[in-house]
């Protein structure tokens, strides 16, 4: 353990007042764990798999989300093409995620796949899950899906499978569990564009992040 983090865990037990764990006490903490017990569970995601696809589009509708139903993702490029002069024009700046890239993009659709700068307008990821529970979306961070993608555009677009919503914010957590192996550096839930109210209790879009999201549900 590195001595930063041991003085963070010795700043914490000593608010607790209390010193290391051992025993009996500390094999209860490693089982929990271990185990990965559910948490508290809200009774409205518990619903059947449609009903919580309508809830999440109904919880994301609300966040001010943005929502596209597509049938089959070969659909996405024209949809997007229809959108991007209104969005701010390109380039489209895209995850590398082979579905994504692996599209018949129109030639005239300017994009490039790389991690977002400033002064990008329009960004393109996948989302790993939607959250019926709050109408969330779980993004994995990686070499082909950069965080920045998810918060320095204006305007970031996002293609969610409609088999990968789920109920509770639990579900989700099971999911990047059985991914095995390495978990990715970051885990990012994101509810409807960001937004602000703490100057003058003024409603701000886009406060500390995108001022839109768009949703692509693709019911393939």
């Amino acid at each position: 353990m590195s001595n930063a983090r041991e003085q963070i865990f010795a700043n914490i037990r000593r608010g607790l007042g209390r010193g290391p764990l051992e025993g009996d006490a500390l094999d209860h903490v490693r089982q929990r764990l271990k185990a990965h017990p559910a948490n508290c569970i809200p009774a409205r995601s518990a619903l059947a798999f449609n009903e919580q696809v309508n809830l999440f589009k109904e919880m994301a509708l609300e966040a001010a989300a943005e929502l596209h139903e597509l049938d089959r993702l070969e659909a996405l490029p024209a949809k997007v093409a229809e959108l991007l002069p209104e969005l701010g024009g390109g380039p489209l700046v895209m995850a590398s995620e082979p579905e994504l890239t692996a599209l018949a993009w129109p030639e005239e659709l300017p994009r490039e796949e790389r991690v977002a700068r400033a002064g990008d307008h329009v960004s393109l990821t996948g989302a790993f899950a939607g959250i019926a529970e709050t109408g969330t979306l779980m993004l994995l961070s990686g070499a082909q899906s950069p965080t920045t993608l998810n918060f320095l555009p204006d305007t970031h677009l996002v293609v969610l499978r409609r088999s990968a919503i789920v109920g509770p914010y639990e579900a989700a957590w099971q999911k990047v569990r059985e991914l095995g192996g390495t978990w990715p550096r970051t885990v990012n839930m994101i509810t409807g564009p960001s937004r602000s109210a703490d100057i003058e209790q003024k409603l701000q879009m886009g406060a500390h992040g995108p001022k839109r999201l768009i949703i692509f549900l693709l019911n393939d």
